[in-house]
């Protein structure tokens, strides 16, 4: 094996294998040092295997409430959790073996160890040391994190993270989940569905607390119906972990409330692996916040280390890595890539209904003191989502009133995920509302509920 390379890239997550594959595309050599699979988190105990068990419980929920309606008898449903599972595993394995098999189609070299930044772009590797003659690109992402505080220490057993989640084949009876973000809700669509009685406790004044207000409440109405207690605006005093279950002190509107759960779920918030990286004998500053310090080409403080991916700062989302990787591969290529627009990066949450967005929230504009409109159209008025009974949610789209610059987008539906595309194009090339209601779209889609939501931003909705 080669000792140098034009490029090194530590972590073969998104962020990072990506970044390899468009250096090779470049002409440039590139290695990428990995101490476990390749995909990272992201592939292998993330994002791929959680939509897994998500699409079961969807189609669970779909069978159960929803099969007679459409014309389908079944006998008694029996859930089974390791089954789903399984799935989930095979999908994330097939996932990573991809991602090796990107890494020979691209003739990217991969070093499995951990690797530990050394001065003058080098990097070593248990014996080993490799050198970069271009750039060393620093991926190497977060990881799941406890609350020891007030006694919450991961000990997968009792206080679990995400990734023992994951590998569980049975649900507890009684499941409490820490964090009403992205993970915790869709971990509560799982658990919910597969039996377990799930509580959500929330430090702030709502679920999913980043998202537009209004898309807040559509999820919490919809996790309500479905018996999921959801506490917002609590405070954890206490916990006593046991052997086999957990009790928890939590003070809501002042008054304390006890939560007693099988297993609690850690899902506020994520480390950075920044530790034991070699950072400070280099001399790579970090920001207040702990990221590493980056401009605008994702370059450190330090000549010839580039950082990508999670640890280079929010959002933390693996599409957002992905294309720093590839902005950093063009860069050291000697192109001159666009600017990534990190305020036109789409976020989405995968529970039912999802929940996608982009650009500002309506909170936002106000506190901006922007002059906007909002249009929205509900799903409850589309064919498409009649027909496949997919009914909650909307489409909120907020405007500039003078330009009809869309200033900000957000979907709660079944297929939001799919659907927010549409405006992130629109935003990206400057399009207004006027231009989105040129584009004719196909009927009966779900696509109409944007075209529609346009419409109303100006006032001239014709389907509500």
């Amino acid at each position: 094996m080669p000792k140098s390379f034009d490029v090194i890239v530590l972590g073969g997550g998104p962020a990072g294998y990506v970044c390899a594959i468009r250096c090779s595309q470049l002409g440039l050599s590139a290695a990428v040092i990995e101490r476990d699979k390749l995909g990272g988190v992201c592939v292998n105990i993330g994002c791929i295997p959680s939509k897994a068990l998500l699409h079961s419980a969807h189609l669970a929920n779909t069978i159960r409430h929803h099969a007679k309606r459409l014309g389908i008898h079944v006998g008694d449903i029996r859930l089974d959790l390791s089954a789903a599972v399984k799935h989930s595993r095979q999908v994330s394995d097939q996932n990573s073996k991809g991602v090796g098999f990107l890494m020979k189609k691209h003739k990217v070299t991969v070093i499995s160890g951990t690797g530990t930044l050394l001065p003058g772009k080098k990097v070593a590797v248990d014996t080993d040391t490799y050198t970069a003659a271009k750039a060393v690109v620093i991926a190497t992402g977060t990881r799941v994190k406890g609350i020891p505080q007030i006694g919450l220490e991961i000990d997968k057993t009792t206080v679990i993270s995400s990734d023992e989640a994951l590998f569980l084949e049975e649900a507890p009876k009684s499941l409490a989940i820490v964090g009403a973000g992205a993970v915790g809700m869709e971990f509560a669509d799982i658990f919910n569905t597969f039996g377990s009685k799930v509580t959500v406790i929330e430090m702030l004044s709502r679920a999913l607390p980043i998202e537009d207000a209004d898309c807040s409440d559509a999820v919490t109405q919809v996790f309500q119906r479905r018996k999921i207690d959801i506490l917002t605006g609590a405070t954890i005093k206490s916990a006593k972990v046991g052997a086999d279950s957990v009790v928890l002190d939590v003070e809501v509107a002042g008054k304390v409330r006890t939560v007693k759960a099988d297993k609690v779920l850690m899902a506020a918030g994520r480390a950075l692996n920044t530790e034991d990286l070699g950072l400070e004998a280099i001399g790579i500053k970090l920001t207040d916040t702990g990221f590493i310090e980056t401009d605008d080409d994702l370059r450190t403080s330090v000549d010839g280390y580039y950082c990508i991916g999670d640890i280079s700062g929010p959002p933390m989302l693996a599409h957002k890595g992905s294309r720093e990787g590839v902005h950093v591969a063009e860069v050291l290529s000697g192109q001159r890539p666009q600017p990534i627009k990190y305020d036109n990066i789409p976020s989405v949450t995968y529970c039912y209904p999802e929940v996608a967005s982009i650009g500002l929230t309506e909170e936002q504009c106000k506190e901006q003191s922007l002059d906007y409109q909002v249009g929205r159209f509900p799903f409850t008025a589309n064919g498409r989502a009649r027909a496949t009974i997919e009914t909650d949610g909307f489409v909120k789209i907020i405007r500039d009133k003078k330009y009809g610059e869309i200033l900000g987008a957000h979907i709660v539906a079944s297929h939001a995920s799919e659907l927010i595309h549409e405006l992130a194009v629109a935003r990206q090339n400057e399009y207004t509302v006027e231009e989105i209601d040129l584009a004719v779209h196909a009927h009966p889609t779900l696509s109409e509920a944007v075209a529609e939501a346009a419409l109303d931003s100006l006032g001239r909705v014709v389907h509500a």
